[in-house]
């Protein structure tokens, strides 16, 4: 098994981890409030991670350039956006159809991958996207017959968008970190993350001081749980980013769909939400669509 396959999985698992947190810090903060917690208390962690790494090895860190900034800088904005959208999605739609509302995302990772990094998918790869790509949209369709009907409303489209700049973002942080020339993997992985983080930080709490100026201190007080978000969210962010460094982003968030597991198991178990025979069909032909890309890609 080649080695960006565990790590996407594990990757795949803290986001939705970090993702359940979030919705429940969203009881005490406001969107951009608990959107800001993903960032700010990872931020440092990043960093020390990055002055450990470098200090352990003896390795310098790689020279910086003006790819590598621009690409953080825009992968980073587009994150923010979308993890925002989602958090708002949170209030509106049970975990799992607000979470599979955005994994309309590998196709459109694949579309930003062919576009600027001139990235390419064999024809089976392809096929075994679409398969995950029914089996989510079978997991997102209401239940109820009135959430049927307004099933592409407004919010709908608010997860598409989502989907479409965490597929921005994944294709600008692959960018990034292939732009730095020198370092293993786990270093360039490590300093894009802690490029990225830190600018995210600076750029949510310059936004929550103009737009939310007492949410900020909100955002403080609440550490002892946002804490943890950034601890896990920093992890994930470590993940998907060794992921992309190894392997095309396209195929990466792909297998990341594996996260429609841990999202059921997390609508069940720790939202109390109902899952209908439809779910999890849907789910079935996502772990189809995992295990072709799997072997296709291989």
């Amino acid at each position: 098994m080649e080695i960006w396959i565990p790590i996407t999985i594990a990757a795949a698992f803290l986001q939705n981890l970090r993702s359940a947190l979030q919705k429940k810090l969203r009881a005490t903060l406001s969107t951009w409030g608990a959107t800001a917690a993903r960032f700010v208390y990872a931020a440092p962690l990043a960093l020390a991670l990055l002055g450990g790494l470098l200090l352990t090895t003896g390795a310098k860190p790689p020279p910086l350039n003006i790819t590598f900034m621009l690409s953080g800088m825009a992968g980073g904005l587009a994150q923010i956006l979308a993890t925002g959208m989602l958090i708002h999605l949170f209030s509106h739609k049970n975990f799992t159809v607000a979470t599979a509302f955005t994994k309309t995302e590998p196709i459109q990772t694949a579309l930003f991958g062919i576009v600027l990094l001139g990235d390419h998918l064999s024809l089976a790869v392809s096929i075994a996207i679409l398969i995950s790509l029914v089996g989510v949209i079978l997991i997102s369709i209401p239940a109820d017959a009135e959430g049927r009907r307004s099933f592409l409303d407004r919010k709908a489209l608010i997860g598409i968008a989502a989907g479409g700049l965490f597929g921005l973002s994944a294709v600008a942080y692959r960018g990034a970190s292939l732009s730095l020339v020198d370092g293993s993997v786990f270093l360039r992985a490590t300093m894009t993350l802690a490029f990225v983080t830190s600018f995210q930080a600076v750029a949510i709490l310059a936004f929550l001081r103009l737009r939310e100026p007492g949410e900020t201190l909100r955002l403080l007080a609440s550490w002892r749980s946002a804490a943890w978000v950034g601890l896990v969210g920093m992890l994930g962010s470590l993940a998907w980013f060794t992921a992309f460094t190894l392997q095309n982003a396209a195929l990466v968030r792909a297998l990341g769909q594996v996260e429609v597991f841990f999202m059921i198991g997390a609508s069940i178990f720790v939202f109390r939400e109902r899952v209908t025979a439809r779910e999890i069909f849907g789910v079935l032909l996502v772990a189809t669509g995992i295990v072709g890309l799997v072997l296709w890609s291989a």
